[in-house]
């Protein structure tokens, strides 16, 4: 009796070290996970629809994140995911061109007087729930997906203007 009641306490701890580690090591991975910006459509004034992700302190920052992260993918990334209707190439084919120009790229994306927010429509807007949330440290990260239409023609037109593309 007292040797079964030591092997049912062995394997209840054991049976919850694993448990335990088990459910570490799926939280320790929401944090190396990226969403893609998706491309939903193109609009016939030559804008484009995205669907982009953002994280951040609290729903203000995530979102304003996911806005700076749709503009950056329009001018730098080629979008492959999403509609077939999108134009895949960049504005800015120039390799390295974001650290080229890091001065003006730097003024364009700042917080308080960013250009990039003349370049987002919320006119598709719409916040969803949240859809991780997880610890760093004493604060709480949040991540949103927000619909943003980036006005990619207007877009292009600074930039010739700024210099930054020639075409």
């Amino acid at each position: 009796m007292k040797h079964t009641i030591q092997s049912l306490t062995l394997l209840l701890i054991f049976g919850l070290l694993i448990v335990t580690d088990g459910a570490a090591q799926r939280n320790s991975n929401i944090g190396r996970y990226t969403i893609e910006t998706e491309c939903l459509g193109v609009e016939m004034d030559g804008s484009v629809t995205l669907r982009a992700w953002g994280t951040g302190r609290n729903r203000f920052d995530a979102v304003d994140q996911a806005k700076k992260n749709a503009v950056r993918d329009v001018l730098f990334k080629p979008t492959r995911n999403g509609s077939s209707d999108c134009n895949p190439h960049p504005l800015v084919p120039e390799v390295n061109a974001e650290m080229k120009y890091e001065d003006y790229f730097n003024r364009f994306f700042s917080d308080r007087r960013g250009s990039y927010k003349k370049f987002c429509s919320g006119k598709d807007e719409r916040i969803s729930n949240k859809i991780f949330r997880r610890g760093m440290g004493d604060s709480k990260m949040v991540t949103y997906s927000v619909i943003v239409r980036v006005l990619r023609s207007e877009l292009k037109e600074q930039l010739r203007e700024d210099g930054i593309i020639k075409y």
